[in-house]
């Protein structure tokens, strides 16, 4: 779970019981007669790490409930829904990115093969419609349906744009969108729309998820550049050796002139080559993440996440106040503390 210090220690409480009740919604759903299924759904539990998207679904719907905060059946469905969506999603980046460690335990690629990890992926994926589904409420499937669709196109657009050194700030940010923010935001909304909440309200709790998605994928970028293996937990510097730019070097690239941004385009390009004919180069991944310390790229990035956040907070000024929303600003500003 992320670092929550300032809020309720009761609310938090009550946060950690029913992401307790939705981890084994999670097993029970996805449990087989098969013992091969079942051992790879084992194995992919353990990539469960911060559970934010159920976290933002359950504790939208404590701060827009009318009575004493309490959740209704279809809060802990549509929380368990987007985990599997989530998880789905990153079974599939462990393929594109040719991952080999996530939550310091081998990747599903690594360990069987990209064929099952593709079918693990669909897997999920199928799953979670068909808990869904149980809830026989047309709306917020295709809410759901609609984030994933946007989760996708978001992959593609990043895919498209492999190895575009030229890259600009606008396209990131609507990768970024996409992939990651749309999805957050979805979370928030549906609570929202489950305690029948105002359109303003459902709008501003789309608005905070969605800027907080933002701030997390800029801190994530920025821990697969500067970040410590051992202590993030997964396999880092993935996004240049795949030729992604992220906001710390389209950031630089902008700012050098013609013949130090020629530097570094060369710097990448043999750092993408080494990589691949050797499987690894830390000496040019920290002549690169140092660059980008010296030069104030990485102080850029932290500063665009902190100010989404400080974006996030601000939309749910249409909520009451109560311990539910202070627990929402709470997870925010844990987002700017990610250290893995």
């Amino acid at each position: 779970m992320l670092l929550l210090t300032q809020t309720d220690q009761t609310i938090q409480q009550r946060l950690a019981e029913e992401l307790a009740d939705v981890e084994g919604r999670f097993a029970a759903e996805l449990h087989s007669d098969l013992t091969c299924v079942n051992q790879l759904v084992a194995h992919v539990e353990r990539y469960r790490g911060k559970m934010l998207r159920p976290m933002l679904v359950l504790v939208s719907g404590f701060a827009t409930a009318d009575n004493d905060e309490r959740l209704c059946e279809a809060h802990r469905v549509v929380a368990t829904v987007v985990e599997m969506v989530h998880m789905a999603t990153l079974v599939h980046d462990d393929i594109l990115d040719e991952a080999q460690v996530r939550r310091r335990g081998v990747t599903i690629n690594h360990l069987k093969g990209n064929e099952s990890a593709v079918m693990l992926g669909d897997y999920l994926i199928s799953h979670a419609y068909h808990l869904c589904s149980s809830l026989d409420r047309p709306a917020i499937n295709r809410v759901i349906a609609e984030a994933t669709n946007t989760v996708c196109e978001g992959e593609l657009l990043q895919l498209t744009n492999r190895e575009n050194w030229q890259l600009d700030e606008q396209t990131y940010f609507e990768i970024l969108r996409r992939k990651t923010a749309s999805l957050c935001g979805t979370c928030c909304k549906l609570a929202g729309m489950l305690n029948e909440s105002s359109l303003a309200q459902c709008e501003a709790l789309f608005e905070y998820g969605e800027k907080l998605g933002i701030a997390f994928q800029i801190v994530d970028d920025l821990l697969d550049l500067i970040g410590r293996e051992d202590t993030v937990g997964k396999t880092l510097g993935r996004d240049i050796r795949m030729g992604k730019l992220t906001l710390p070097l389209i950031h630089q690239l902008t700012i050098v002139g013609e013949r130090h941004r020629q530097q570094l385009l060369d710097m990448l390009m043999t750092h993408v080559a080494s990589v691949g004919a050797n499987g690894k180069d830390v000496a040019g991944a920290m002549a690169i993440a140092k660059l980008l310390i010296d030069n104030g790229s990485v102080d850029y990035a932290q500063d665009w996440a902190g100010r989404l956040v400080e974006q996030a907070k601000g939309a749910l000024d249409v909520l009451d106040n109560s311990p539910a929303r202070d627990l929402l600003c709470d997870l925010a500003n844990a987002v700017l503390a990610r250290r893995h």
